[in-house]
């Protein structure tokens, strides 16, 4: 069976799935309807949207006669194909999820110091937040940095900054995640170096880089290159970590900001499963085997207030994914079928005002995803809608994660929400809906065509204003927003970070390029520049020879603008 007829084959399937779930007409009418005519209508509702917050209606009760799923095919066990229910067999009973608080502002040193509170506060794995010069590729002195050194992440402009940055902290010890998308080749060359310098060889070293440059031209708009070479540098990324860093995921496949620009929690799941078939499909071109890389392709989702919609998307991706990877690309081994993902609560359901109620909607938000199945979590600390959060808030933030983890008794039993009657057709109807958007996506060529043609962009923003409206309307209610105001809200105290830092390391970098070898530079870049001339050269091995020689990430990103170009997006209006 061809790719194409898998694909369209199960979009039928799920579409007709949601259609039965909801209620096809019957010669007799159910006990459901009964009750709902001859009770529940008596009684008027109350003024309220019966929509989960992606618009998909709620209907007010449950039943059997809502869901159509077959326990075997449809939910099996964890552990099991398809996966519905987790990906390993005792989930949580085994181990708790990994606790992986976001940190990053200023230089490495002050970033350092924050990895270390957080690790002795009972912190399980590390992540970096990058400032926006060192995601867009400029150094911390280029003009177009000026203002934004350290301001919402760590600086990293060299291998000397990475040194710096994991300072005291042994890489064999420690997963770290890495949110970087367009200089992602650069920051996993720093790290593997790094580590070669701790004596950690590169098979032995743990966690995640983002990567995912397919979810920066729909949503988050940090990119630098065009789309072809940008999947390219991707996968000379898969191939280089598939050989020499098996341990490492090279790609997070991120739902996270594609959520956070505006999308519905179905748009999130579909778009992102398919970011991630794309890079399959890629890899696949390269010639390596399925089955070689895709245990170690990871994904990220948003974890936002909508509690049961977020508890099925989980499980229905985990479905999704685990039967395309097996029927559409032909993964034999179970270990590729796996989709495991990390999760971080809604950074846009954060309110300025009233923020102390944030720590509510993170908690609940975080409890969402445990439920769902999550392999790793960060809660977002009460006062990001102000400013990078304080110790004392990203104190708040990890122990929210422990009294999950420890006081509420979920992580004793796996999966308790499997067999929900609403929980179930939510997820087939989520499922479907993806199945929907998958058709669509292929029917315009596939995801870099449809990237070109704006189509996720329109979507994205169709739905982000269709929300707005009804918070303006009133209709979705925001607490602290447009209900239960409070006029004589006091300030808190936020964090401010101090203007010195940037100078300080903008010093930095024009120190480093006083004491290295100019020689070695020039022949670092000038390789680098050739391999990326030709098309079947994987960059990783003369990025690393660059890294090594102290060549800066601006450097390297300078030289592949000037063989690739830049991108830029047509406007959406």
């Amino acid at each position: 069976m061809s790719r194409m007829a898998t694909t369209e084959d199960r979009a039928a399937a799920a579409r007709a799935a949601a259609e039965r779930a909801n209620g096809e007409a019957n010669a007799e009418k159910s006990a459901t309807e009964a009750w709902r005519e001859e009770l529940y209508a008596q009684k008027p509702e109350r003024d309220a949207l019966f929509t989960t917050m992606s618009g998909l209606p709620v209907e007010p009760l449950a039943t059997p006669d809502s869901v159509d799923i077959d326990y075997e095919r449809d939910l099996g066990y964890p552990g099991v194909y398809p996966y519905t229910r987790g990906v390993y067999p005792s989930m949580y009973r085994g181990r708790l999820w990994t606790m992986r608080q976001f940190a990053g502002f200023g230089t490495a040193a002050e970033t350092n110091e924050r990895f270390r509170y957080l690790r002795d506060h009972g912190q399980t794995g590390l992540s970096t937040a990058f400032d926006m010069p060192t995601l867009m590729g400029y150094d911390s002195d280029h003009p177009k940095s000026l203002g934004e050194v350290g301001r919402e992440g760590v600086a990293i402009d060299s291998l000397e900054d990475m040194e710096l940055l994991f300072r005291g902290i042994p890489l064999d010890e420690v997963s770290t995640s890495m949110t970087i998308n367009a200089p992602a080749a650069m920051l996993l060359a720093f790290y593997i170096c790094v580590g070669e310098e701790q004596g950690v060889p590169a098979d032995k070293l743990r966690g995640t880089i983002q990567t995912d440059i397919l979810k920066e031209y729909i949503a988050q708009k940090e990119w630098i290159f065009p789309p072809e070479p940008s999947m390219r540098l991707c996968v000379d990324m898969i191939e280089h970590c598939a050989k020499e860093v098996p341990l490492w995921h090279p790609v997070s496949i991120s739902g996270y900001h594609i959520r956070e620009a505006g999308s519905t929690a179905a748009q999130e799941l579909a778009f992102t499963l398919a970011d991630g078939f794309a890079y399959v499909e890629a890899a696949l071109e390269r010639g390596l085997d399925v089955d070689d890389f895709a245990p170690r392709l990871s994904f990220f989702f948003n974890a936002h207030i909508d509690f049961f919609e977020e508890i099925a998307k989980y499980r229905a991706a985990r479905r999704i994914w685990a039967r395309e990877l097996r029927d559409r690309y032909g993964a034999k081994s179970p270990r590729s079928w796996l989709m495991r993902f990390h999760t971080q609560t809604a950074g846009v359901s954060l309110t300025a005002q009233q923020p102390e109620v944030n720590i509510v909607r993170t908690a609940l938000e975080a409890l969402a995803a445990v439920l769902g199945g999550t392999q790793s979590l960060h809660t977002n600390s009460f006062d990001e809608a102000l400013a990078l959060p304080t110790e004392h808030a990203v104190k708040l933030a990890l122990r929210t994660q422990q009294v999950i983890a420890h006081e509420t008794g979920v992580a004793s039993t796996i999966d308790p929400l499997g067999g929900s009657y609403f929980v179930e057709d939510l997820t087939n109807t989520l499922e479907a809906e993806a199945y929907d958007y998958f058709d669509r996506i292929r029917k315009l060529g596939g995801v870099i065509p449809a990237i070109k043609e704006n189509f996720f962009q329109r979507e994205i923003a169709e739905a982000s204003f269709r929300f707005q409206s009804e918070v303006e309307r009133g209709e979705r209610v925001i607490v602290g927003v447009n209900r239960y105001q409070d006029a004589d809200e006091k300030p808190i105290e936020i964090l401010h970070i101090d203007a010195a830092l940037e100078q300080r390391q903008i010093e930095r970098v024009r120190a480093l390029r006083g004491r290295r070898s100019s020689e070695a530079v020039e022949r670092a870049l000038a390789r680098l520049k050739d391999d990326a001339a030709v098309d079947d050269r994987n960059l990783m091995p003369a990025i690393l020879d660059a890294s090594r020689a102290y060549v800066t990430m601006g450097e390297m990103c300078d030289a592949l603008r000037d063989v690739w170009g830049v991108w830029r997006e047509t406007p959406v209006f």
